[in-house]
């Protein structure tokens, strides 16, 4: 069950990584700001768990749950703001929570040890 949740965070994080760079790239660009800009803005904050999530570390999952609720946060705006972003909302909305619920409920159903250690390899 454990690899299950590990599955669900690592595939919402991906989906949300894909998401962002496809929506905004080449389903639609935003109108106001230069489209390098907003990458910047929201993909870089997401490179930063990449590798421990990638390699399955435990305290990565813990602190890049909560950067999924940056996202979260930025999905509601978009679902309830403009009727043009609203499908790039709610997407956006789904991928954050898979991500936050998977990392979550696998940092709590791993070994109580594995988080003091780091698991550094």
């Amino acid at each position: 069950m454990n690899a299950f949740y590990r599955r669900q965070a690592l595939g919402g994080y991906l989906a949300l990584l894909a998401l962002i760079l496809v929506w905004n790239t080449i389903i639609a660009p935003p109108q106001r700001y230069p489209v390098a800009l907003v990458l910047i803005v929201l993909l870089i904050p997401m490179l930063f768990p990449l590798r421990g999530l990638l390699h399955g570390r435990r305290y990565t999952h813990a602190w890049s749950s909560m950067l999924s609720l940056a996202y979260f946060v930025i999905g509601v705006g978009d679902a309830y703001s403009d009727p043009v972003d609203r499908l790039y909302g709610w997407l956006m909305i789904v991928f954050s929570l898979a991500w936050f619920t998977g990392a979550l409920l696998y940092v709590k159903t791993g070994k109580p040890q594995d988080l003091s250690t780091d698991e550094r390899r």
